[in-house]
């Protein structure tokens, strides 16, 4: 697995009354990086310890194969070298800013969509390749809901906001510990609960992604929030995910209340 635990993660974006300004995307942008510490990563996630005391769930042959693959995804790490990766990161900019033309794979562009720098493949250290692929499913499937987040389009926003790919990127991570998913059984019941989701649809990791961050765009707002509050969001959002996902009349993930932030807004 590759170190998530490194890198900085902090950096916020600046919104004026009018949204994003891309009028001229060679000069400074309205994302701007801001220097900080590894506090996006290390105080989100740091929920969930390491305790090899902890009991495990046994699995159904169905749902030890779904984690396998859903393991092996976990694996890998963003590589720019790979074409598959350009690919999906330039099909990434293109669900973003279908009206823009990007410049290259490294640019000033990038910083738009709430890279720290302008070359994102810096920025997914802490998430790997499945932060992208998370990114383009949610652009991909929820369209609006992408939109609206990414453009800050909804409610009364501070003037430092998140920025909303390297707040991705962090979602990816605190699902990933939230889940336990790097165990080879799962050890928490809110993981083995969502193992029995994954068996019943091999897209419920980017789904629940999707849903996770609608919800934390939804406490945002209604913390009034700006960026020295985000730990405190995602750990909230950590907790209600947890609550409702242990709800005993919630056969699929659709089933979540959290899901209706995510789907009013599609």
């Amino acid at each position: 697995m590759d170190d998530r635990g490194g890198g900085s993660f902090v950096a916020v974006r600046r919104v004026s009354p009018q949204g994003v300004d891309r009028s001229n995307t060679c000069q400074t942008t309205s994302a701007e990086a801001v220097a900080g510490s590894t506090a996006w990563l290390s105080c989100v996630c740091a929920q969930g310890t390491e305790d090899d005391s902890r009991p495990s769930f046994d699995l159904t042959p169905e749902q030890e194969d779904c984690l396998m693959r859903l393991q092996n995804r976990l694996d890998i790490a963003y590589d720019s070298s790979v074409p598959e990766h350009q690919e999906s990161l330039l099909a990434l900019w293109k669900a973003a800013f279908p009206e823009e033309e990007l410049h290259g794979l490294i640019s000033e562009q990038w910083k738009e969509m709430g890279w720290q720098g302008k070359d994102p493949s810096t920025d997914f250290r802490g998430g790997g390749f499945i932060s992208l692929e998370n990114l383009l499913y949610f652009a991909r499937n929820f369209p609006k809901s992408f939109q609206d987040l990414l453009r800050k389009q909804e409610g009364d926003r501070s003037m430092w906001e998140y920025p909303f790919a390297v707040a991705g990127v962090n979602i990816t991570f605190m699902l990933i510990q939230m889940l336990d998913l790097e165990a080879v059984k799962p050890r928490t019941l809110v993981g083995a609960t969502f193992l029995k989701f994954l068996s019943d649809n091999e897209s419920a990791f980017n789904l629940l992604y999707c849903i996770a961050f609608a919800l934390m765009d939804h406490l945002w707002l209604a913390m009034h929030a700006s960026y020295m509050d985000f730990n405190a969001v995602m750990k909230l959002t950590r907790h209600q995910l947890e609550k409702e996902l242990l709800e005993e009349n919630i056969t699929r993930l659709e089933e979540l209340p959290s899901c209706s932030h995510l789907l009013g807004n599609s």
